[in-house]
């Protein structure tokens, strides 16, 4: 048998030359030698985010250049995770009213 999807924990992996391939989110690891580690980005209350989601901001945001904040309750569509981020903020998206910005995951929650 098979090990698990690392990324995504399917089943239905196979072994294919010296890979193994998960016909799901097509991803592939070496199936010798080091597993490449797979960060997991959650929001302020522990759940999983993933790429697509929707997120609400869980308290006001001051945004750099602009007198105005983010307000608590403002929804979020359709984020992007950057899990190699530097600076914290492991978001990206667009919010109406700002533009596309980066924000930290531990300021949202799962809706």
């Amino acid at each position: 048998m098979y090990p698990n999807c690392p990324k995504c924990n399917s089943s239905y992996t196979y072994e294919d030359g010296v890979n193994y391939v998960c016909p799901e989110c097509a991803h592939e690891w070496p199936t010798a030698g080091e597993v490449e580690e797979v960060v997991v980005i959650k929001d302020a209350n522990g759940n999983v985010l993933q790429d697509g989601d929707t997120v609400t901001v869980i308290k006001d945001l001051k945004v750099k250049g602009s007198s105005s904040a983010v307000k608590q309750g403002t929804k979020v569509k359709n984020i992007r995770l950057v899990p190699d981020a530097t600076d914290g903020h492991d978001i990206d998206c667009k919010i109406d009213g700002f533009g596309a910005m980066g924000l930290k995951s531990e300021f949202v929650k799962k809706i």
